[in-house]
């Protein structure tokens, strides 16, 4: 059996971006890792009670990786951005490889470009480490056919 971790962005632990990980990960067991429960903090920042080792040490022992983003100012929310940038540094290019990449993006009414800036990101952030991109939901319909390219 896959290990599969959804790490959730959103402040909302039980709202639309989870509600969608409900959706594409539906019979498959997963951890959810809040991040709002994680002290991450921002890139060239240190501090003791930082845990991005512990969030980076369950992504490296999961299969399948979801990430999950509400769409805040145009584009990712700060705690996602936050993990993204901290790679820099302590992780090799192809250090993640082997693992597949969903993305889940959602928000009231984004605009196209707004999506397309977010998955961008997602895409070059999964070439750098090695990990497969299998696709981004923003919708439940989007999150069902994303299902497909997990198994």
């Amino acid at each position: 059996m896959k290990k599969v971790l959804f790490i959730n962005g959103s402040p909302n632990k039980g709202g639309n971006t989870a509600m969608l990980a409900k959706t594409l990960l539906n019979d498959m067991g997963y951890e959810t890792l809040n991040l709002t429960d994680y002290k991450v903090y921002s890139y060239g920042q240190d501090f003791a009670d930082d845990q991005f080792d512990e969030v980076l040490a369950k992504m490296k022992s999961a299969q399948i990786i979801v990430i999950g983003s509400p769409v805040y100012w145009h584009n990712i929310c700060g705690s996602v951005r936050d993990l993204l940038d901290r790679f820099y540094g302590p992780v090799e290019q192809g250090g993640l490889s082997g693992r597949k990449l969903a993305f889940l993006f959602q928000g009231a009414a984004p605009e196209k470009w707004m999506l397309e800036a977010g998955e961008y990101t997602m895409k070059r952030f999964a070439g750098l480490y090695g990990i497969e991109y299998v696709g981004m939901a923003t919708g439940l319909k989007q999150a069902k056919e994303l299902a497909k390219a997990l198994r």
